[in-house]
């Protein structure tokens, strides 16, 4: 069997860096990534998430901006790229209301980049990491793939505009492409700045956590392990040129409910410093998981009781 090659874009961060561990278990396939370690958290947090991938002979580094295309080009010159899996992005809903100007930036042009490098350089497949922050405040739960897009943040407004370049560049130019609608993902590596493990920091150190709301907004937890197979599923479908799918848990979850769990794995007692809700933020998520279950074989296995504690058994060696 001939060597494949992937291109993992933000592949030291959190959700890419559990993709790699998978990818580098399997034969004649090489994963390249690229990264820019930016500093919206600390780098060495990226660092660590990649050591033990440093030494795999199939998986090769990159330290470059998605922005850059000359970077981009001469990469893609060198090496033969089979699929690309592009998790690169600026994240989160409440910095993109400061900083619209660098989301539009990275996650837009950023996206077009790569797509128009798949392009250049026949690239047969192309996986995409959207997010459910695109479906807005929908009433109408759970959220399904038909429903039009209402974002009210400048981040999940760029994840849709990359969504619509990728059909474009997938009916343009016969790019295989698949559009993974991410919900609330969470787990061992978690970004800093998420709740979760924001949470869990402050209340290991005694201090507060703020609670946007009453604690009654829900969200569809969906454990890292459960959104890496529907990536790695999503590498093996080919039936249709384009697909937009969701990979949630179908299970909402309010946050009420996340910090008592938090508690008990962790064994102390949240101080809770009520805020008012956040323009940008959302009451409610829930994935319709019907379409990713038929087309993927996607079946999510971890419950929120058994993913929060694998959650503090990690963040426990992180202290």
């Amino acid at each position: 069997m001939s060597e494949r090659a992937i291109l993992v874009t933000g592949g030291a961060g959190f959700i890419g860096s559990h993709l790699v561990d998978r990818l580098l278990e399997k034969e004649n396939l090489r994963v390249i990534v690229i990264d820019n370690f930016h500093d919206f958290y600390a780098p060495a947090i990226k660092q660590s998430n990649v050591r033990s991938h440093l030494t795999h002979a199939n998986y090769q580094l990159v330290q470059a901006d998605i922005t850059d295309f000359a970077a981009l080009s001469d990469l893609f010159a060198q090496t033969s790229f089979n699929a690309i899996v592009h998790l690169a992005a600026r994240a989160g809903i409440r910095p993109s209301l400061e900083q619209p100007l660098q989301y539009q930036q990275t996650n837009v042009a950023g996206t077009l980049n790569l797509l128009e490098l798949a392009r250049q350089f026949r690239v047969k497949q192309f996986i995409f990491g959207s997010s459910s922050s695109v479906y807005g405040d929908n009433p109408h739960a759970p959220f399904q793939e038909e429903y039009l897009p209402q974002p009210i943040s400048p981040y999940a407004a760029t994840k849709a505009a990359g969504e619509m370049l990728a059909y474009t560049y997938s009916h343009l130019y016969e790019i295989q492409t698949v559009c993974l609608r991410f919900f609330t993902v969470y787990g061992p590596r978690q970004r800093p700045d998420l709740a979760i493990h924001k949470f869990a920091r402050l209340m290991a150190t005694g201090q507060p956590i703020p609670v946007y709301g009453d604690g009654t907004t829900e969200r569809d937890y969906t454990y890292v392990a459960d959104i890496v197979s529907g990536v790695l599923a999503a590498l093996e479908y080919n039936q249709t040129r384009f697909e937009t799918i969701n990979l949630g848990c179908s299970q909402t979850v309010p946050l009420h409910r996340v910090i008592s769990l938090l508690e008990e794995s962790l064994g102390v007692k949240a101080r809770i410093e009520r805020l008012p809700m956040h323009p940008g933020d959302l009451a409610l998520t829930h994935a319709d998981v019907s379409k990713a279950k038929r087309l993927l074989n996607y079946s999510p296995t971890t419950t929120i009781e058994t993913g929060i504690q694998k959650f503090v058994e990690w963040f426990k060696t992180t202290l």
